[in-house]
């Protein structure tokens, strides 16, 4: 009875350890998996100084390493081909209905973003105005893109938005800007033009032109443009266009009202409405442009996108550098030798300043 007793023992917990053992390979493939994940995780998106841009590369991989974790996983269970075989269909139906479903939201996003991208219609650091949103982007990433308004504030836009509207880019290389007035028919048309046009040279502006646009029934609007290459300084400038026009005209005894003033407020005859015209000073020429403070994440932006495009420069220079070595007198190789080295320098100081401007906390 006892050696009885034994054996059904041993036969029980053998067949405890054949049932553990078919486990087993399920147990280390999910080991395995929270390995790689935390690792890739960390690796891709949990890193100091990673921007929302930079991550992008990281999060659609982690997307395609979890849905590769989920169809190992399937496979590790320790069930028949046949039930395996329906839970992988189960499970593609169950990501078909999630992709299904939020198509509208989350998919849409990330094919958008994928998609701006892809046409690269605008950088950090460019101005941008899209609906009723203008400013300047700070930040590009798989569901969202990030401008810094005029009011220094930060706005959030779902690429989808961007994707489904208009989006009129400022050029880096300049732009055309513009100020309208409406005057009274007693004003010469011969005679404003010449005082707008200096009025926007006295701005900045370059190949001024005027425009009349409308003829109304008690004014005509006219339209001072000019072309500015500088658009970092863009609402500066907008602004001291306006200064100079008002201070061109009121110079030149030139009212900007239209005759239905006369008919809303009574004023005594000869009497003007203008405004004495400031003389400018030295102390009002060193004046900060306000852009440095409103647009400072843009502008940080901007010059760590334009740090990382010298550095691709550098690097493919080094490359071209180092495929003239071969069959060089030894003159030409110190000289090639010693250029190599200025742009290895250059390219340790970029990563220290890139490394930097990504850490900078934003305030």
């Amino acid at each position: 009875m006892r050696k009885e007793g034994q054996e059904r023992y041993m036969f029980n917990l053998e067949g405890i350890y054949q049932s553990l053992a078919q486990f087993v390979p399920m147990l280390v493939t999910i080991a395995i998996i929270v390995l790689v994940l935390w690792f890739a995780n960390w690796l891709l998106l949990r890193r100091a100084g990673l921007t929302t841009e930079s991550r992008l590369p990281g999060q659609v991989i982690m997307l395609l390493l979890t849905a590769t974790a989920l169809i190992a996983l399937v496979l590790a269970l320790p069930v028949g081909d046949s039930t395996r075989g329906d839970l992988l269909g189960l499970l593609g139906l169950v990501l078909t209905g999630v992709i299904a479903l939020s198509s509208t939201t989350l998919v849409s996003n990330v094919m958008a973003g994928l998609m701006l991208r892809s046409v690269k219609s605008f950088r950090n650091g460019d101005f941008i105005r899209t609906g009723e949103h203008f400013g300047r982007v700070t930040e590009r990433g798989l569901f969202h893109t990030e401008i810094q308004s005029e009011d220094r504030d930060l706005i959030t836009l779902p690429n989808l938005f961007l994707a489904s509207n208009p989006v009129t880019v400022i050029r880096s290389s300049g732009t055309i800007i513009s100020c309208e007035m409406s005057l009274g028919y007693d004003v010469p048309h011969h005679q404003l033009e010449p005082l707008l046009k200096d009025a926007a040279v006295s701005a900045g502006l370059q190949e001024p032109f005027v425009q009349i646009l409308t003829l109304g029934d008690f004014a005509i609007t006219y339209r001072i443009s000019g072309y500015y290459p500088e658009v970092k300084h863009l609402l500066t400038t907008r602004s001291r266009l306006r200064r100079e026009v008002l201070d061109k005209l009121h110079s030149a005894d030139i009212e900007i009202v239209s005759p239905t003033f006369m008919n809303q407020r009574q004023f005594n005859n000869g009497e003007k409405f203008i405004a004495s015209p400031k003389i400018h000073d030295s102390v009002e020429a060193k004046n900060v442009a306000p852009e440095s403070l409103i647009f400072d994440k843009a502008d940080r932006a901007e010059k760590v996108r334009n740090l990382k495009d010298e550095y691709r420069v550098l690097t493919e220079q080094i490359e071209t550098l180092k495929e003239q070595l071969e069959g060089q007198e030894e003159s030409k190789v110190a000289e090639i030798q010693s250029e190599i080295f200025k742009c290895e320098a250059r390219i340790e100081k970029l990563k220290n300043i890139i490394k930097i401007a990504k850490e900078q906390p934003d305030e």
